[in-house]
């Protein structure tokens, strides 16, 4: 897992983390930096591990948009 600033945007990399450990991890770096929404969310190639990630920014009510394929972006809480 990875955070950095890029193009005045702050980015979680998921690469590395197994899916059993996403949901903390996501929480956690949504409410760290949610003065600087949007935020993204590199989840990478696998099907699985965006599924896992929009179905809990579901479940919190959290806004998110998909630019473009293994990227999530916040927009809202």
């Amino acid at each position: 897992m990875n955070v950095f600033e890029e193009n005045g945007i702050t980015h979680l990399d998921l690469h590395g983390l197994r899916h059993h450990e996403v949901n903390e991890e996501v929480l956690d770096f949504i409410y760290q930096y949610q003065n600087n929404i949007p935020l993204i969310i590199i989840c990478g190639n696998s099907n699985r591990m965006i599924e896992i990630i929009e179905s809990l920014l579901k479940d919190e009510s959290i806004m998110f948009s998909n630019p473009r394929f293994g990227i999530i972006r916040v927009e809202k809480l």
